[in-house]
């Protein structure tokens, strides 16, 4: 049972397609909380565990079934949330995490076309704790049109399967996420991730100044 002297700490996530600069901003917004003087962890999907980081490996390199890959990413998931999230959100840190289950219903979903009922069986089935559904309190998307997000990863480095799917694959991602987000308004924020770094850095200050204050009213 949570220490009720301590309160409990805040998720958020970061979210988009590839190409949508979302690790440049991830890094930004974790110097953010360190200079806020908020104790955080820094974690990712697929990985963030031992277990989870072995997952990923598999994840971006080796083909499989549609349905093993979904499997294989609330497995990480679970492993994620009971060795990382969910320890460090009840200790009162709070957690920044680059993608959570808003990629699975965009890439698995949206891009290849899982099916909806099968998404949100697992879903409930990994993220239920008790009568409440885990989800972050905060999810930025950073969005951007697939022409920009192709771009930029033909400049990239070795690309992983995901990255190298076609065009008509990123826009469906893209579409999917944009669903999510217009569904769940009061968790995402939709961020503009083509125009320049220091533009966007500006309006992250702000965004999360006014939402921290709000958060720890």
């Amino acid at each position: 049972m949570q220490n009720q002297l301590v309160p409990r700490g805040r998720f958020i996530s970061v979210e988009g397609v590839d190409g949508a600069g979302k690790s440049t901003q991830l890094s930004w917004i974790d110097r953010w909380l360190t200079n806020a003087r908020i104790a955080h962890v820094v974690t990712r999907e697929p990985g963030g565990t031992p277990l989870g980081e072995k997952l990923r490996t598999l994840l971006l390199n080796e083909p499989m079934h549609l349905e093993t890959e979904a499997l294989l990413m609330f497995a990480s998931r679970r492993e994620h949330l009971a060795g990382v999230i969910e320890p460090a959100l009840e200790r009162g840190e709070w957690v920044l995490c680059d993608r959570f289950s808003d990629a699975t219903y965009a890439y698995q979903g949206g891009g290849r076309g899982l099916a909806r009922e099968k998404f949100e069986a697992l879903e409930r089935w990994v993220q239920l704790s008790g009568a409440r559904m885990i989800q972050p309190d905060l999810t930025l998307l950073f969005d951007v049109p697939p022409e920009i997000s192709q771009s930029r990863i033909a400049q990239s480095r070795e690309l992983d399967r995901f990255e190298r799917e076609a065009a008509s694959f990123h826009e469906r991602v893209r579409n999917a996420y944009l669903e999510r987000a217009h569904a769940a308004p009061e968790r995402f924020r939709i961020i503009n991730a083509a125009r320049p770094i220091d533009v966007i850095q500006q309006e992250l200050h702000v965004l999360l100044s006014g939402w921290m204050r709000e958060s720890l009213a």
